[in-house]
């Protein structure tokens, strides 16, 4: 299957010389839903503005369906709905009004029944006729998500959605993120909630300095770069580490009470069987063993730092 999104060595290089994308090769395939994780500075609302027209590339070159961004730039941009960071909206207009002029300046007819319906599913059907200054700052999120799907696109970019959404209406916001997947929407992700992208996503990547690091099936990614950490419960507390046991990279809980080991699912040898076995010979009697999988969030620390 083609992917919706094709780019090609894209580059973004200001006049001062700062280099916001450093060649960018990624495809992103129909109904997926994939999130671009990275500090503030790395370049994923550069990568997104040039995806969808607000940015000229410096140098490869992206298509969106097909469609060059830069030849073909109506046509790819009536393909994206785009939901910035920044709440920008007529505040003396209603929630109805201010989202079916949004399709209206796609050249889209009259939909009144099809606005009535993604108002409800954003929860905001009961502020339809409601100015946008009296709504709070979650709701005004929200608003940005409807007139983003006004005119019924293809092609959804989310940049930082959740930012001031309460955890309840986040919840929301991602069921209704997953129904659009459902319905062959292609979802673009930047978010700084971890979780959001795993719990939502389909794959990730990561972009830190401009450069996309990798893009995995999330998954993939959790099993290939995940590590596990085995806590070991004793039964009597430690006031240090056996010499004997510094060679294994065991760490000693403040209270005394456990010992922390961390290994390489990949690798073929975890060591955890040496360990019990040093743990045997210097008479230190074992309670209880737990193991718990690196989450996303540790994974993406660990990568930004390995690419600085």
């Amino acid at each position: 299957m083609d992917p919706v999104i094709a780019i090609s060595g894209l580059s973004k290089t200001y006049e001062d010389g700062y280099e916001a994308l450093k060649s960018v090769d990624l495809t992103i395939g129909k109904g997926e839903i994939f999130a671009l994780l990275g500090p503030n500075g790395a370049g994923k609302t550069t990568l997104i503005s040039i995806l969808c027209g607000l940015v000229k590339p410096t140098g490869g070159s992206a298509t969106v369906g097909g469609y060059d961004i830069v030849h073909d730039y109506r046509k790819t941009r009536s393909m994206i709905g785009l939901v910035p960071q920044e709440l920008t909206t007529d505040q003396f207009e209603t929630v109805f009004a201010t989202t079916s002029f949004s399709r209206g300046l796609f050249g889209r007819p009259a939909k009144p029944d099809y606005i009535d319906q993604v108002l409800t599913d954003l929860s905001l059907i009961d502020r339809r006729d409601n100015k946008i200054m009296t709504l709070s700052g979650g709701m005004k999120r929200r608003v940005m998500i409807a007139k983003a799907l006004a005119h019924e696109p293809t092609v959804l970019f989310l940049d930082e959605p959740s930012a001031g959404v309460d955890v309840e209406l986040r919840k929301g916001m991602w069921d209704v993120v997953r129904r659009l997947r459902d319905s062959g929407v292609t979802i673009i992700l930047t978010t700084h909630y971890i979780e959001e992208a795993e719990e939502m996503a389909d794959r990730i990547g990561v972009i830190s300095k401009g450069e996309l690091m990798l893009a995995e099936e999330k998954h993939a990614l959790m099993a290939k770069l995940g590590r596990k950490t085995l806590t070991i419960q004793l039964q009597e507390p430690l006031e240090a580490l056996p010499d004997q046991l510094g060679k294994d990279g065991l760490e000693l809980a403040e209270d005394g009470t456990a010992l922390v080991y961390e290994y390489d699912t990949r690798s073929e040898r975890t060591g955890i069987g040496a360990l019990i076995a040093d743990l045997n010979r210097a008479d230190i009697r074992v309670k209880d063993l737990d193991t718990k999988q690196s989450s996303l969030e540790e994974i993406f620390v660990r990568l930004v730092r390995e690419g600085q």
